[in-house]
């Protein structure tokens, strides 16, 4: 039996290749009767840690019955996080990874407000309170982006993507994610993972 632990992007990334359906209600309610068919023949089981779920949840308005129904099939698992080994080489690539990232964004916020004081310096004194306020608005969202993309991009940025490697590692599973971080460190840190564009049809070909 194969097991999958889902993290909670291939619900709300409609654009990437797993197909299940035109918005997240439809994935949810497609991805429920797959799962459902599967448990019957017991050839799957879909696991989810519980900081997913609570991230999963976090989307919704309130738990509405189709929500209710996917969970129901869903087993919810913290992994055990003193009992899984990883080799050493990992943690020195995380470490390593994580200075870089930070001296990466300290320069880009250097670069930005270096670019902020010049453009300043050549405006007219007389700039109105909001017409200023517009201005570094628009120059702190985009050094926002930039540290994001310098600093999270590509990179394990929570405890919770955390969790979804050591639970797939503790029970031999695949990870299943839309996350470049997410799974990037998976395979460096040597989980199994499978493809979005790849699942949908690995799990039709369990229901045939």
């Amino acid at each position: 039996m194969e097991k999958y632990i889902l993290d909670t992007n291939i619900f709300f990334n409609i654009s990437s290749e797993i197909n299940l359906g035109k918005n997240t209600k439809e994935v949810i309610l497609n991805l429920t009767k797959i799962i459902k068919k599967l448990k019957e023949k017991n050839k799957a089981e879909f696991l989810m840690p519980p900081k997913v779920v609570e991230e999963f949840l976090s989307f919704f308005d309130k738990k509405e019955d189709f929500l209710n129904d996917f969970l129901s099939l869903i087993n919810i698992k913290n992994p055990k996080i003193d009992n899984v080994q990883f080799a050493s080489r990992v943690f020195y690539l995380l470490v390593d990874e994580a200075r870089k990232r930070a001296y990466q964004g300290l320069n880009i916020a250097e670069e930005e407000i270096e670019k902020t004081a010049k453009k300043f310096l050549s405006i007219n004194k007389s700039l109105s309170k909001k017409d200023f306020q517009l201005e570094v608005g628009e120059m702190i969202k985009k050094l926002r982006q930039r540290y994001r993309q310098a600093t999270r991009f590509g990179f394990l940025d929570s405890i919770t993507d955390l969790d979804l490697i050591v639970l797939t590692d503790e029970v031999n599973g695949f990870l299943i994610s839309t996350d470049e971080g997410v799974l990037r460190w998976a395979e460096i840190f040597g989980v199994k993972v499978i493809p979005a564009e790849v699942w949908r049809r690995r799990l039709e070909h369990f229901l045939a």
